[in-house]
């Protein structure tokens, strides 16, 4: 028997059928189907917020954006306006989705900066052309504040890692840029293969830090000129690159000692799931305070079009 069941009521799609623009693009990398996807949403003025979670969802991808623009002279003041969605809730900040969409917003203006207004905040983004190579972009992300350093043996249970998996020459730490994650060392590459985390255990030991994630590092590398190999796992699946806790990251590298202040290394990411994605970052340090933690990256156009609602 056909289904006749209305459909869903939508606050703004009263006003008839819209067409929305939208552009794709692949961040953290030069190269198409690589890196981390991110679907922009130009104009998503009009949009409630159920529309554009609901939009979110219908992308899958790990995170969609759309951007709401206003009076020029306020964007000169404040930035354009923002909002990032996942497929499962908004977020304040995330890393390829503000690098990404400053990337689409440029276009091809060669403009030398554009200046996101997030829930954190301002977001500056820079840009660097150089001929022949594909842009490059690094944002400024808010300063960090570092959190409580981990047992190793209870992170290891809920990680399901050995606990001489973890790296025990460097701490387990929450860092927030925006965003918190407990970056945890491991050892070796190897360690870093076999992680298969249960995530009832990850979500009950992550429970007591809400909006918290681990992020997996190691110093083996696949490339011999990164610093950091990264794995990120979440909502049972994993992401290809995490701007956010790659800037937490470049802060608890300066703090640690694994990279001096204001030095720019490399974090690859991806590389197990065949989106490899390369992710640079640096972070200042002044009077014992790690600050200026940047994250930059490339980001080339995969696909543009129309939605229909």
């Amino acid at each position: 028997m056909r289904e006749t069941r209305a459909p869903l009521e939508y606050p703004s799609m009263a006003t008839g059928p819209r067409r929305l623009r939208m552009v794709q693009l692949d961040v953290f990398t030069s190269h198409p189907l690589e890196g981390n996807a991110l679907a922009v949403f130009t104009d998503g003025r009009g949009l409630s917020d159920l529309e554009m979670q609901a939009l979110a969802r219908e992308t899958k991808l790990s995170e969609t954006t759309f951007v709401l623009p206003r009076d020029p002279a306020v964007e000169r003041e404040r930035g354009v306006r923002v909002r990032i969605f996942t497929v499962e809730e908004e977020m304040p900040f995330a890393g390829h989705p503000t690098l990404g969409t400053a990337f689409a917003l440029r276009g091809a203006s060669g403009a030398k900066e554009i200046v996101l207004d997030l829930d954190v905040g301002r977001i500056p983004v820079r840009f660097e052309d150089e001929p022949g190579q594909v842009p490059f972009g690094e944002m400024t992300q808010v300063d960090p504040v570092f959190g409580e350093r981990h047992d190793p043996a209870a992170v290891a249970h809920a990680a399901g890692l050995r606990l001489e998996d973890l790296d025990p020459s460097l701490p387990i730490q929450t860092v927030s840029t925006g965003l918190a994650f407990a970056v945890v060392p491991l050892r070796s590459l190897e360690a870093m293969r076999r992680l298969h985390p249960d995530p009832a255990r990850v979500a009950e030991y992550l429970a007591r830090e809400a909006g918290m994630s681990f992020y997996f590092v190691t110093r083996e590398t696949v490339d011999p000129t990164a610093r950091l190999h990264a794995r990120m796992l979440f909502y049972g699946g994993e992401d290809p690159a995490t701007g956010s806790a790659a800037g937490c990251t470049a802060a608890w590298m300066v703090a640690c000692g694994v990279a001096l202040p204001d030095e720019q290394v490399l974090i690859e990411q991806g590389l197990e799931m065949k989106r490899p994605s390369r992710i640079w970052v640096r972070a200042s340090s002044a009077r014992g305070r790690v600050a200026g933690v940047r994250v930059g990256g490339n980001a080339v156009e995969v696909m543009r079009g129309e939605v229909a609602l």
